[in-house]
């Protein structure tokens, strides 16, 4: 066979020497379309070998080869040989791929470390394997089973950009051999730690090596050992072989067993909660790693031995969390363990690594062990450890031994992985690559030392004359800062003793325009928070220095983290690179413009605008704050750290796998949108989103710019976040070079009609002119997720990349020599969208661009399998599509159809309405139903209605029009926008949410409330009625995952209404994923206890702030019951605060905070100490002792207060990820408890949830339960009530009324005050009866339950609620009769007594009628009742008494009515006899307000009502 290449290749690629040299052209711009392949196919056992002439340090990745089946001669070539499908089997990098997908890992030599001149083969054996030559070394069989006619493979990627081949023939003899005796599958074979003395087996090691010619190729079958100590460094023994050790080396440890042995280092298959094990359990993943933190601990699947390398290699890490992977050993089996959230919790038997110290046994024992931190490596570092034989612990990085870490270690422990906080990934390496590892290391020791290697500036023997003029630090700083260096450097000593008190000033005031930049020198990892810079108006001679700046709280603007802050206050929230993630060796600047605006700079890269109106003359300020301990200003080129030669190993690490220029690194993060922009036009986000206002109105004037011109080749990229089913027509892209100052926005892009170049739909414009129809995508056909990205090219070409992907030249001619500004045109239902991190072309093959929740939250359906429609329906439709889609194919009616499961709560079911016919009236019908669809028979005919509003079978609530129905009843009217004007591409959804409530969604805004007292277990269901032909699914069932992240709230569902006869139902409390725990730093009067879950102020009656250690993740409920004392006045406030707890300087009171903090005190939301929203929930200084109080944020940022279970409704928005609850235990709350599965739920008994309806059955109101307000937890709160009800129960008692009248049990009385109506979340109106009628609670009353032995029966159910105002004198006789008679009814006539009777109150004279008794009987009765207790309350009706509260002696003055059930058609309804000309109450008419009857036994006595004033 020739050793020749095809002529037909890659687009990118020149061929010459005779077809064996292949070039890829523009290797600087380009980095892919390099693909070569074999001019004929391979024979059996030839290798084709290549020899790599050029490579280029621009881009990551290499060389792959591979063999494929396709022809090349009429082969598509598509941009990279991983996109070769068919039968094409390729190596990249150190894995093996077939028609695109790994199907091995850790496989031979890594390719993207060969160099120039190394040689690669790739081989088809007789047996159909695919074999690696590296260098004439066999690497092994990749792959099988492979077809006779293939072809080779090459691929000049990323760095690799010359290749020239070199043979084509059957290996040499020699080789023939070596391959003949490699080991089959490639296991590992270590043989390592004999001991001394053992020269027997010695001897026959290295006479078995000697058999199999030495060692084979690196990492694979290596025998280790060294000449005598088994503890030996590097240098001494066997230096030369490849082996296990580390260092080159390996000692002599335990071979006296098995040392052929195929048992290979896994990850056991047991494992921490939350990991994932693959490719051979070698590789261990954290899941959910951006809402969860921990429970990723993995173990070895046996001990180690001794001498045994345990190495890993960083696959993922994720930039959410602090802290990363700690490694360690232990002495426990994992077959027996059980597994911690974090193996520093562990207090026996385990010795790990975490940061750059030992913890023993979840104790630090060694602060500093080595320079290198673990939370300081990145993707692609390694990690060791070894057990010695003599017992001591060694860990390595990146190859390199860090000594002895623990000198005794048990003779038998299992290697231990923490994948914590930021890591997420790690993979068990085999074949440990020590060149790969050197040059990590070297980046890493460039990194800790910033000056090595550097220029630095010469020595001149003249004078500066600006040298006086230069910026230096002044002399005065901070407590715990010193100036070094003449002024230019300054440094925190003690950096590890002390975290603040490092500020230092410049000492002269910047210019307008000058740059003040600094590097940071030295960095330590004991603190959280790193380094802050800015600018202040404070003259550092004179100004005493905070201990940290942004406690200033006058003519300060710094950028801590992401942030910018004014006089302490935030500004701006996501703002620029995070400072908190820089490393030893960045640097940041500031620079004060002209026009009085100030910028920020993070490695020489601008972020943007932070701050407006800046004055002039301000100093330069840097806080070396928490881990920042060293910073030296950079005034000289020369200081300016050079671009490192491998971009992977620069300040922008580049992700695996994504080829992108340096240039392309660092240009990313500066593209922002422009400031100018269209009329409807908003850019939040920092510059990073854009978004239409009023996007249901207006439709144009949307026009947002790049906010510099496009670089050649580089790639501006958009993330489509938001559409509207409004509008036609959607996004326009595309480039222009007119800049944004000099262009007056029109209503569109298209209209400009110079140097614009667009792409509109699948049109491509020029100056407003059609040039080309038809091109490859169609913008108007995308949706939410989709990415846009546009390009000019070096040659003046325009490309276009839809998610990724190059959808070719778009038009040709672009001025090279004009500068280019992107342009998004937020047209029709393109509502908002947002930059992505990505820059450069991007090969959507190998990468996805980073977008994260963090910079924009993406408002699309939920995650997960969508959602479909059940087999059973209304005999009129047909189901299409798989279920997703239904069809009324006859009639106007018979259209019923169902979800095919039931709801999760909060489960939104979504439905586009795809078709109409405007022959009929009405529409869509939509809700739930308690109705089982499986219940249903087979033959739709005879079990399904009509209509869905004639569905009885099982409760269902509907939304008809505007109306919202309960099994045909109306409920509601005029509730949110009405279905009938529903139309085409309309969307309507339907959930239940965790408060027993449903919602209707209307094209995806929540249309509120439409009915309460939701049955648990219901499914949605919809009605093709009328007008509306035919709709399909538009949402998605929820995952697994996603839903197991959702604590619910403290209490159970409400009971269904449906289910009365069967028992009240409970359900069992559940726990919430993440275990939170109060922080160690707190307010100074705090004391912790009960594992940090419980915090008592101990004195005074401030400084009691508390956060929780944990940030809060989504959808996760996090509550506490407190504990009060009278003696002070004002209670708790809580909320969450928006930055790490760790550096977090606690005031006085809460009220104090004014960063990031969102907080609820009394019945106002306040944000940054600022009153952002009043009257919202109950008055926290009013709840009672054992309320529980709940905090939450739901999926779209929005803070909720649970009230002992109730949902507030949503409190604030727009809170940050991650958040962190804050609780202020301030006057008469002084001590909190965290609710865990330890403490019982609150009304509960053995853990278990009551049923909010569990109160009486007579409380069923048509279904509507009245909440009960919860009794606390005896453990926490012994019986305590509302002081307002136990006022009004010292007068019941003053009344001396027997018990036997009153129900035994005492949660039956319900208190009607402000704040125990607003902690059940109760409605002011409900219904009752058959058919149904509104009454209003009696708020401002307190409920004592009478005793009834017919109240609960079912007839009673069907009776009316009506109020009844009397004496304090008739109600004797009234409760021993059991019904209201009309003598004690007639109370028209009573006036109040001024005398006080023998109990302490005094009493009016009861009624007396001039009758006689037996001519009073023969009267006909006549009783008024009302359905409000504002009418039945009126002191006409029920006439004041006064009392004396024997607890307190004060005078009170108390009235006194009846709750009554009243049956239907009993009564008439009149209009009021006071005279009143104003409404009595909103809801009912005064011409309706009175009811009337005479019959006897019309009415049931219910409760007894008193209200204290």
């Amino acid at each position: 066979m020739a050793a020749e290449l095809h002529p037909r290749s890659g687009k990118l690629i020149g061929l010459s020497n005779s077809n064996r040299t292949a070039q890829r052209n523009q290797p600087v711009q380009e980095f892919n379309h390099g693909l070569v392949l074999s001019r004929e196919p391979l024979r059996d056992r030839d290798v084709f070998t290549v020899r790599i002439d050029k490579k280029v340090n621009s881009w990551s990745g290499s060389v792959e080869i591979g063999v494929t089946a396709l022809d090349p001669a009429c082969l598509d070539f598509p941009s990279s040989a991983t996109g070769l499908k068919g039968g094409s089997w390729i190596v990249s990098g150190c894995s093996v791929l077939r028609d695109g997908r790994s199907v091995l890992e850790e496989y031979g030599r890594d390719l993207d470390q060969l160099a120039e001149g190394d040689r690669v083969g790739i081989q088809r054996s007789a047996r159909g394997e695919l074999h690696l030559w590296v260098n004439g070394h066999d690497c092994g069989a990749a792959a099988s089973g492979l077809p006779t006619r293939l072809w080779a493979v090459v691929d000049l990627y990323g760095k690799c950009t010359q290749v020239t081949v070199v043979s084509c023939e059957p290996p040499s003899s020699m080789e023939r051999d070596t391959e003949r005796e490699t080991v089959e599958g490639h296991e590992e074979v270590v043989v390592c730690g004999v001991q001394e003395g053992d020269t027997e087996d010695l001897t026959s090691v290295v006479n078995l090596a000697a058999a199999t010619n030495g060692t084979t190729e690196e990492g694979r079958s290596c025998f280790c050992f060294n000449s005598s100590n088994s503890d030996s460094g590097a240098g001494t023994g066997n230096t030369g072989s490849t082996n296990n050790s580390p260092a080159g080396v390996a000692g002599l440890g335990a071979v006296t067993g098995g040392m052929m042995t195929n048992d290979a280092l896994l990850f056991h298959e047991k494992c921490g909660t939350l990991i994932k094990l693959s490719n051979n359990n070698k590789t261990a993943e954290r899941r959910r790693p951006l809402d969860e933190f921990n429970n990723g601990v993995v173990m070895t699947n046996r001990p180690l031995r001794h001498n045994e390398m345990f190495e890993i290699r960083i696959d993922k890490l994720v930039d959410k969390w602090s802290g990363s992977i700690e490694i360690g050993v232990t002495t426990h089996n994992p077959n027996n363990l059980d597994y911690p959230a974090t193996m520093t919790n562990l207090r026996s038997g385990t010795i790990m690594m975490s940061g750059c110290g030992i913890l023993t046994n979840g104790k630090g024992t060694r602060r500093e062990y080595c320079e290198f931190s673990l939370d300081e490596l990145q993707e692609g570092d390694h990690i060791g450890l070894m057990h010695k034989a003599s017992g001591a612990l060694h860990f390595y990085i990146n190859g390199i031994d860090q000594g002895v870490a623990a000198a005794q270690t048990p003779p038998m422990v299992y290697g231990v992985v923490d994948l914590y906080g930021m890591a997420v990934k790690v993979t068990i390496v085999h074949n440990h690559n020590h060149s790969d590892r050197l040059r990590r290391n070297n980046a890493i020791m460039r990194a800790l030392s910033p000056d090595v290697g550097r220029p630095r500036p010469a020595l001149s023997l003249t004078s500066d004359p600006d040298a006086t003029d230069r910026l230096l630090f002044h002399t005065n700083c901070g407590q715990k800062a010193a100036i070094i260096s003449e002024g230019r450097t300054a440094l925190r000593p003690h950096a590890t003793d002390d975290f603040n008190h490092g500020v230092v000033l410049s000492g002269r005031p910047l210019r307008s325009n000058e740059v003040f930049q600094v590097r940071i020198d030295k960095m330590v990892d004991k603190w959280a928070g790193s380094i802050e810079i800015g600018v202040t108006t404070h003259n550092p001679a004179y100004l005493q220095l905070p201990s940290t700046m942004t406690n200033l709280r006058s003519g300060t603007w710094m950028m801590t983290g992401n942030g910018v802050m004014h006089n302490g206050t935030t500004i701006l929230d996501e703002y620029g690179h995070n400072l908190d993630r820089l490393k030893a060796g960045d640097t940041v600047g500031v620079v004060r413009k002209e026009d009085g605006s100030l910028h920020f700079f993070v490695n020489g890269v601008a972020q943007g605008p932070a701050a407006w109106n800046v004055p002039p003359s301000v100093y330069a300020v840097v806080d070396l704050y928490g881990q920042a301990a060293q910073a030296t200003i950079m005034d000289d080129m020369a200081d300016l750290p050079p671009l490192p030669e491998d971009s992977s190993e620069g300040p922008t690490v580049m992700s695996p796998g994504s080829p992108c220029s340096v240039a392309g690194g660092n240009s990313a993060n500066d593209l922002r949108f422009h400031q100018l922009h269209g009329t409807n036009a908003v850019i939040t986000n920092g510059g990073r989103t854009a978004l239409r206002q009023n996007c249901r109105s207006e439709f144009n004037d949307a026009i947002v710019i790049s906010n510099r011109c496009l670089r050649d080749g580089e790639l501006f990229e958009i993330v489509i976040q938001k559409m509207v089913d409004r509008w036609s027509g959607s996004i326009e892209a595309g480039v222009t070079s007119i800049r944004p100052e000099e262009l007056e926005f029109p209503n569109t892009m298209t209209d400009i009609d110079y140097d614009t170049w667009m792409l509109s739909g699948t049109a491509i414009m020029q100056d407003g002119n059609t040039m080309r129809n038809n091109y490859g995508c169609d913008l108007d056909s995308l949706t939410t997720g989709s990415r846009i990205g546009m390009m000019r090219s070096a040659t003046g070409d325009l490309h276009y990349y839809i998610n990724g992907v190059d959808q070719g030249v778009a038009c040709t001619g672009l001025p090279p020599d004009k500068e280019v500004y992107a342009v998004i045109d937020l047209y029709g239902q393109c509502v908002q969208v947002s930059i992505t991190s990505s820059s450069g072309p991007l090969d959507n093959s190998l990468c996805t661009s980073n977008i994260t929740e963090k910079s924009f939250p993406i408002h699309s359906p939920v995650a997960g399998v969508a959602h479909r429609l059940h087999s059973k329906h209304g005999k009129n439709v047909v189901l299409l599509g798989e279920g997703c889609q239904a069809v009324r194919v006859g009639g106007y009616a018979h259209g019923i159809v169902f979800s095919a499961k039931e709801l999760k709560t909060d489960e939104l079911f979504e439905v586009k309405i795809d078709e109409v016919d405007n022959q009929w009236s009405g529409s869509l019908h939509m809700g739930l139903t308690s109705l089982a669809p499986p219940e249903l028979p087979s033959c739709p005919m005879s079990g399904l209605s009509p209509s869905l509003t004639q569905l009885r079978a099982k409760v269902t609530w509907l939304l008809a029009g505007s109306e919202v129905r309960r099994n045909g009843v109306l409920q509601r009217q005029n509730y949110g926008a009405s279905l009938d004007r529903l139309t085409v591409g309309n969307r309507v959804g339907v959930k239940r949410c965790s408060d027993d409530t449903m919602h209707v969604l209307i094209d995806g805004e929540d249309m509120g409330t439409a009915a309460t007292a939701v049955a648990k277990n219901v499914y949605a269901v919809l009605d093709l009625y009328g007008r509306v032909t035919a709709v399909s699914i538009v949402s998605s069932s929820v995952l697994e995952d996603a839903e197991s992240i959702k604590a619910p709230s403290l209490s159970s569902d409400s009971c269904s209404d449906g289910e009365e006869d069967t028992g009240w139902e409970t359900e069992g409390s559940l726990v919430p994923n993440t275990v939170m725990a109060f922080l160690e730093n707190h307010g100074k009067n705090i004391q912790l206890s009960n594992q940090n879950l419980t915090a008592a102020r101990v004195s005074s009656y401030n400084q009691g702030l508390l956060v929780t250690a944990q940030p809060l993740p989504r959808q996760q409920l996090f509550q506490v019951i407190d504990r009060l004392n009278p003696s002070w006045t004002s209670s708790l406030s809580l909320g969450v605060i928006g930055h790490s707890p760790d550096r977090l300087n606690f005031p006085s009171t809460a009220c104090c905070l004014k960063r990031s903090a969102w907080l609820l005190q009394r019945d106002s939301v306040f944000h940054n100490s600022l009153k952002i929203c009043e009257n919202y929930g109950p008055n926290l200084d009013t709840c009672p002792e054992g309320t529980v109080l709940g905090l939450l944020v739901d999926g779209n940022s929005c803070l909720h207060l649970h009230v002992n279970g109730m949902d507030q409704g949503v409190a604030a928005q727009d809170i940050p990820t991650p958040c962190y609850p804050l609780i202020d235990l301030y006057g008469q709350c002084e001590q909190v408890t965290i609710v865990t599965d330890n403490v019982p739920t609150v009304g509960g008994e053995s853990g278990e949830a009551r049923c909010q309806g569990d109160m009486e059955k007579a409380d069923m109101v048509d279904g509507i339960k009245e909440s009960v307000c919860w009794t606390p937890p005896p453990e926490v709160n012994p019986n305590k009530t509302c002081e307002y009800q136990a006022l009004c129960s010292r007068f019941k008692d003053l009344l001396t009324l027997p018990d036997g009248y009153f129900n035994e049990d005492a949660k039956y009385n319900l208190c009607y005050c402000e704040s125990c109506h607003k902690l059940r979340g109760d409605e002011s109106y409900y219904k009752r009866g058959e058919p149904p009628r509104d009454y209003a609670l009696p708020f401002g009353w307190c409920r004592f339950a009478l005793r009834s032995e017919v109240a609960n029966s079912h007839a009673f159910k069907k009776w009316h609620i009506a109020y009844h105002g009397t004496s304090v004198g008739a109600l004797r006789r009234t409760l021993d009769h059991a019904q209201l008679l009309s003598g004690t009814s007639s109370i028209f006539s009573v006036s109040p007594a001024k005398m006080e009777g023998p109990n302490g109150y005094s009493e009016p004279e009861e009624n007396s009628n001039s009758l006689p008794d037996r001519e009073r009987d023969k009267e006909v009765p006549r009783v008024q009742l009302s359905p409000t207790m504002r009418y039945s309350g009126l002191e006409m009706f029920a006439p004041k008494v006064q009392f004396r509260d024997p607890r307190s002696h004060c005078c009170h003055q108390a009235q006194v009515g009846f709750q009554v059930c009243v049956r239907p058609g009993s009564y008439k309804v009149g209009p009021q006899n006071l005279g009143a000309s104003e409404p009595l109450d909103p809801r009912f008419s005064n011409t309706e307000i009175e009811w009337i009857t005479k019959e006897q036994g019309g009415t049931l006595l219910y409760g007894l009502l008193i209200r204290v004033e």
